[in-house]
């Protein structure tokens, strides 16, 4: 059986995403499908290549946000791609805090 490699929980979650690959300029719109303290997946079809830095936004109905930069940890053509959270400004963790709650009382 594989050992589950997450620091923290992993937790279905939907919002909206979008990457920014600030080198080439390329922007992808994209859906969150899990959240966690450390990262996120995004479902898409043309990932960024592994270790990819990224800037990324977040946003639920409610059009409230979190940015921040990113590196893709895997990436999974047709599929998506794994991110881990860098450098996350601490005045976005309330909110992350929130949404993981939320998403944990749903699961």
């Amino acid at each position: 059986m594989d050992r589950e490699r997450r620091r923290t929980p992993r937790y279905m979650f939907f919002a909206s995403a979008e990457l920014l690959e600030e080198k080439s300029e390329v922007r992808i719109a994209t859906r969150v499908s899990e959240l966690s303290r450390n990262g996120c997946y995004l479902d898409m079809m043309n990932p960024f290549p592994m270790h990819t830095v990224v800037r990324v936004k977040i946003w639920t109905e409610e059009n409230i946000l979190i940015e921040t930069k990113a590196s893709v940890v895997y990436s999974q053509p047709n599929r998506g791609a794994g991110l881990a959270f860098v450098d996350l400004d601490p005045r976005y963790a309330p909110l992350l805090e929130k949404w993981l709650a939320k998403a944990e009382k749903e699961s």
